[in-house]
């Protein structure tokens, strides 16, 4: 049996956020707080990510305060909830390798301590020494408690409508251990 392990660089790795709403979007990053994935005959597919919720960043308001504000509300209860949820999860549960660096993959994603099934599929290219994992996933909060401005839950929001999926551009550098 040929398996390779890998632990993911913090470092180089990096998770890109847009969210969105009727005036506008807002993007961002978060980071990798540790993470490792493993093939094993170069078919199967298993591995852990952990997001660390206290480092939401904004990057599109330049203003401090306003930034530091936003920052601070996002890692509230009205969004994640940082304090008592400092970290997010996504597991493998299950891969398929599809085309040429191609897995189709189901796992589960862990937010605010509520865990959803996800479909989506990852671009890995690996060597012997090192592994870079891309994937988009598009993510429903309200799934995971986040209702906040959210028109499932409230009305009358005009143009203070968030809108409700946010996506999450993830580029995990690993290391071969």
């Amino acid at each position: 049996m040929d398996t390779k392990s890998f632990k993911v660089n913090t470092e180089n790795s990096t998770i890109d956020w847009i969210g969105r709403k009727v005036t506008g979007a807002h993007n961002g990053t978060i980071g990798i707080k540790d993470g490792n994935f493993r093939f094993e005959d170069g078919k199967s597919l298993s591995g852990k990510f952990t997001i660390d919720t206290r480092t939401i960043k904004i990057l599109d308001i330049e203003d401090p305060e306003t930034n530091a504000q936003f920052a601070s509300h996002l890692t509230s209860d009205d969004f994640f909830n940082a304090e008592h949820f400092p970290e997010a999860f996504f597991e493998i549960t299950h891969a398929e390798p599809g085309g040429q660096d191609l897995y189709y993959v189901k796992g589960d994603l862990t937010i605010k301590g509520i865990t959803q099934p996800f479909d989506t599929s990852f671009h890995i290219v690996a060597t012997e020494r090192a592994a870079v994992l891309d994937t988009k996933i598009v993510v429903d909060r309200t799934k995971f408690n986040i209702k906040f401005r959210s028109s499932n839950f409230f009305t009358n929001l005009g143009d203070t409508l968030i809108y409700n999926n946010f996506d999450l551009n993830i580029h995990l550098v690993a290391d071969a251990y």
